[in-house]
């Protein structure tokens, strides 16, 4: 097993311990890891991971979505790793590519799990994506620029996303406001 390997396997098992009644979408993750096809590669139809990017505003008050273009739905910004196995610096990247912000940095570990369906489109079958999610903070300029993935960007408040948004992203703004409200 390569150090990478065993580092995100080190983060997801942190993960399950921080988050208990996600010790099942962990356990997911892991098992993802421990099946021989290489997880990191979009070619794996089985499924295969992704980083995604929680993409927050220097005040901390913000979040950046992109309305896909492929899915038509508001999301956080992410994609493939495509062979890359730091998935901190995935999220990174897709988030640097996605929004055309500079000074952008991780912050701490992975801050949320998501496995979801995607949909047959074209000449790829539905196929499962295994999301590693970090914090990805904007430090400067936060006039995005919107690419070719996108139909447009956003910055949404967080707080009224808690209740008012899919249950994937009202997860991550529920921890986020339970994180920012910690001493």
């Amino acid at each position: 097993m390569s150090a990478a390997y065993a580092f995100l396997r080190e983060q997801l098992a942190d993960y399950g311990r921080r988050w208990p009644d996600e010790h099942g979408v962990a356990a997911d993750f892991l098992a993802l890891l421990d099946d021989p096809a290489d997880p990191f590669v979009r070619e794996r139809l089985e499924g295969h991971l992704t980083g995604g990017a929680w993409l927050v505003s220097a005040d901390g008050r913000r979040t950046l979505l992109t309305h896909h273009r492929k899915l038509d739905r508001w999301l956080q910004l992410g994609g493939h790793a495509d062979g890359d196995t730091d998935m901190a610096r995935v999220a990174l990247k897709e988030a640097e590519e996605e929004s055309g912000l500079p000074d952008l940095s991780v912050e701490g570990s992975i801050f949320d799990l998501d496995r979801h369906w995607i949909p047959e489109r074209k000449d790829v079958p539905g196929h499962w994506h295994y999301d590693v999610r970090y914090i990805v903070r904007a430090s400067g300029n936060e006039d995005y620029v919107v690419s070719e993935e996108s139909l447009a960007l956003a910055w949404r408040e967080i707080a009224p996303m808690a209740e008012d948004a899919d249950e994937s992203l009202s997860r991550m703004a529920r921890k986020w406001l339970a994180r920012s409200a910690r001493p």
